[in-house]
């Protein structure tokens, strides 16, 4: 057994600081004291048996045996204390979180809401990676650098304890955790260990190490003042004005998509008909006035609202993240009151939690459900919770949540809406924006506006479900069509549905930001301990954010049930005069008629037409071998036209350019294949060549002789159109059209001297010169 010298202590004791003040940085993703009791275990692990590796002098692989023993042997209880066997001893859920925690929970921590507890093994993280950096740290500290000890050597060492700092950066969120503190503490340290350490091999005795000694003292001092100043000067000089940390949370979207599940609000009427009596869920601890949040929907696309989508969401849309057994706060919320609710689900299925104001905490209980945990997400932003794989009859959940505090419509006056990222609604039809003016009036400040919607949708409507007991019927829906037929009927007639999707809607007109939330509002008494939800206690609202204050509930649905009826009168019977009837005839038809079968049945009338065999026959024989013939004729003139289009668009010495490229083409589909290479002049002197060759020249065709061009005219066009291109100087919208004229001149020509078949060739032929 050997022992470790006192550089490889103090090495040790250096590493495990920096170690911890990388690890600090977990706070902010993992909160509490949890994370960092993990961290110190895994350091103690992976440094105590890299130690005994060395003093027992095992080999590397002996020794990191050991380490990986220790590893799942301490670490059940110190980051899983709830599966750990008579809290101390490992099980085999434990080793099991340990083993998946560093695979997957460094990608779970980044799409998880803070702070993080779920899924349970996630807080193997920050206990496997300061275990995984002491250990390899301490193997290098005790049989790598004490062989030479350098500068770039023991920078070797301080790559685990930097990692550590980035991993706990990258892994947080944009709220940092003593930055300045941690930072400046860990480059003193690293610099003095550094700047200690370098030479000491060469370090003699007596006077001359004394003094060496002092040397390195002074200069080390020196080095981290300066260090320090500089950093600080720095920055402050150049601390960007609205400062942001890069952490991979903000980059990594989430990825439940609520996209994915149905729109709550479109199955509002199955609540209202089809649950109306059924009990849904048994809440403890409502008070008075409590409302229930389902669903808060702030994207329309103008068939329904709906929850906006991972795409969607803005800046301040939150999203749903994974959560432990602690809620994160919302980012824009006065909260009063707390509330302790306890859930008993009985007659709902379905993914959406329902829960009361915004969540402090909020624990499966339910033996079957709870080992869904990890399905659940929240959104801080909406106050709503979702469970992916739904709850089911005999789920249980408790929730600490507090509400938000509604100020009086006074309070508000002066108060402007929040500047809230929303996404964009979609096909709002235009009678919600007359109506929106239209109830406005004068009102100018935000919170009147939204008043006098209000108060004109309660007055002026009427409230039905489209029951059978209800006076006049309501069509279910809050789409387009749906919102157009409640403002344009004689009386506004709908439910929630109907109201709160129009007040949002005219809210957005008016440039405020709105949503929608369902939820149900349950009669509650004051002295109820328990209060049973059925369907027909569902409702929805309005929710408008101000600055300073939260999101202010508007409820836009009228009482009145009894809609006016319009009577249409009866038409008055007027009296006719008596007429006398003639004589029967006394004899019988059969002797006055002459006897007709009439075939009455309705078999002739009712049977369709049917097309003749012949015409099918004909339109086959005649039919397809045109489809044949044209088709082809068709497609290819398509993309010729198509092909002239681009080559008369661009600059003008491009255009003028595209006339002779049309030309050369059409000569080439006509059968005269221009030369693979050269200019336009050498092209058009070869071309003028085959046309000599093939007798269609002028003189071939002497009715043609003044369109057809001569071989100096076709060689005067590619010369002009060389000095378009590379003349330099203007090239006017007419000489463009000149080039072009003459382009289609002596292609025309060209085509009249070669014959029908030749053009009838060309017309299934296209070309396009590269």
């Amino acid at each position: 057994m050997t022992r470790l010298s006192r550089s490889a202590v103090i090495d040790l004791v250096v590493l495990g600081v920096l170690s911890l003040l990388g690890v600090a940085g977990y706070q902010t993703a993992f909160g509490g004291p949890g994370f960092l009791i993990a961290a110190v275990a895994g350091l103690a692990v992976g440094t105590l048996t890299a130690v005994a590796g060395a003093l027992w002098r095992f080999g590397v692989v002996t020794t990191v045996l050991l380490a990986m023993a220790g590893y799942f042997l301490v670490g059940v209880p110190v980051t899983m204390p709830d599966l750990a066997l008579f809290g101390v001893l490992p099980s085999l859920d434990g080793l099991a979180g340990l083993a998946i925690g560093p695979v997957y929970g460094w990608a779970d921590i980044v799409t998880i809401g803070t702070p993080v507890e779920a899924p349970y093994y996630v807080a193997a993280v920050p206990y496997f990676a300061a275990w995984l950096v002491a250990l390899v740290g301490t193997l290098l500290a005790t049989r790598w650098l004490p062989r030479r000890r350098t500068a770039l050597r023991s920078g070797v060492l301080l790559l685990g304890p930097v990692a550590l700092y980035l991993s706990g950066i990258l892994l947080g969120t944009d709220e940092a955790y003593l930055a300045g503190i941690r930072g400046v503490a860990f480059a003193v340290i690293a610099l003095v260990w550094v700047a200690w350490r370098r030479g000491t091999t060469v370090e003699g005795g007596g006077d001359g190490a004394a003094r060496l000694r002092r040397q390195k003292v002074a200069g080390t001092a020196i080095v981290v003042a300066a260090a320090v100043a500089i950093g600080a000067v720095a920055g402050i000089a150049f601390t960007p004005v609205t400062p942001g940390r890069f952490v991979l949370r903000d980059e990594v979207v989430p990825p439940f998509d609520p996209l994915e599940f149905p729109s709550p609000l479109s199955g509002f009427r199955n609540y209202t008909k089809d649950l109306a009596e059924t009990p849904l869920f048994e809440v403890r601890g409502l008070e008075p006035g409590d409302v229930i949040r389902l669903a808060t929907m702030d994207a329309y696309t103008g068939r329904l609202w709906n929850v906006a989508g991972p795409d969607d969401v803005g800046p301040d849309g939150g999203g749903y993240g994974i959560v432990g057994e602690g809620l994160p706060e919302p980012p824009l919320a006065t909260l009063g009151s707390p509330r302790h609710l306890e859930v008993d689900v009985s007659g709902y299925h379905d993914v959406w939690l329902p829960t009361v104001g915004y969540g402090d905490a909020l624990r499966i209980e339910d033996a079957g459900t709870s080992e869904r945990a990890g399905d659940l997400r929240y959104n801080p932003a909406a106050g709503t919770a979702v469970l992916t794989s739904g709850l089911r009859e005999g789920a249980r959940f408790a929730l600490d949540a507090r509400v938000q505090v509604e100020p009086e419509t006074e309070e508000l006056l002066d108060t402007p809406v929040a500047n809230v990222a929303m996404p964009a609604v979609e096909h709002v039809p235009d009678v919600v924006a007359a109506k929106a003016d239209e109830y406005v009036g004068e009102a100018a400040s935000p919170i009147e506006q939204l008043r006098a919607v209000e108060t004109a949708l309660k007055t002026n409507g009427f409230l039905s479900h489209g029951l059978a007991s209800d006076t006049v019927p309501s069509r279910a829906g809050h789409g387009a069509d749906r919102i157009i037929e409640l403002f344009t009927r004689t009386q506004m007639v709908g439910d929630e549905e109907q109201y709160a999707s129009a007040m949002a809607l005219m809210a957005r007109h008016l440039g405020l930001p709105a949503r929608v939330v369902m939820g149900f509002a349950p009669e509650i008494g004051d002295d109820e301990a328990s209060v049973e939800v059925v369907g027909s206690d569902v409702t929805a609202w309005v929710e408008v954010p101000f600055e300073g204050v939260g999101w202010v509930s508007f409820r836009p649905t009228p009482d009145q049930v009894d809609v006016p009826q319009e009577q249409t009168p009866k038409p008055k019977s007027e009296p006719q005069p008596q007429v006398r009837q003639p004589p029967r005839a006394e004899a019988e038809p059969d002797q006055l008629l002459t006897t007709v079968e009439i075939d009455d049945s309705d078999e002739d009338r009712d049977r369709p037409f049917v097309v003749p065999a012949w015409v099918w026959v004909a339109i086959a024989a005649v039919g397809l071998p045109a489809i044949a013939l044209l088709a082809p004729m068709l497609v290819v003139a398509i993309m010729k036209a198509s092909r002239r289009r681009r080559r008369r668009r661009g600059a003008n010495h491009r255009r003028a350019a595209g006339a002779w490229e049309e030309l050369v083409d059409r000569y080439a589909e006509l059968g005269l294949e221009p030369p693979a290479q050269g200019s336009r002049l050498q092209s058009a002197r070869e071309l003028e060549r085959r046309l000599a060759e093939q007798g269609l020249t002028p003189a071939a065709s002497p009715g043609a002789a003044e369109s057809i061009p001569s071989p100096l005219r076709l060689a005067t066009l590619a010369a002009t159109i060389d000095r378009d291109v590379f003349g330099g100087g203007e090239v006017s919208d007419a000489i463009v059209a000149d080039r072009w004229t003459a382009s289609d001149a002596a292609v025309g020509a060209v085509s009249q001297a070669a014959g029908r078949l030749r053009r009838l060739i060309s017309r299934y032929r296209v070309r396009r010169r590269r």
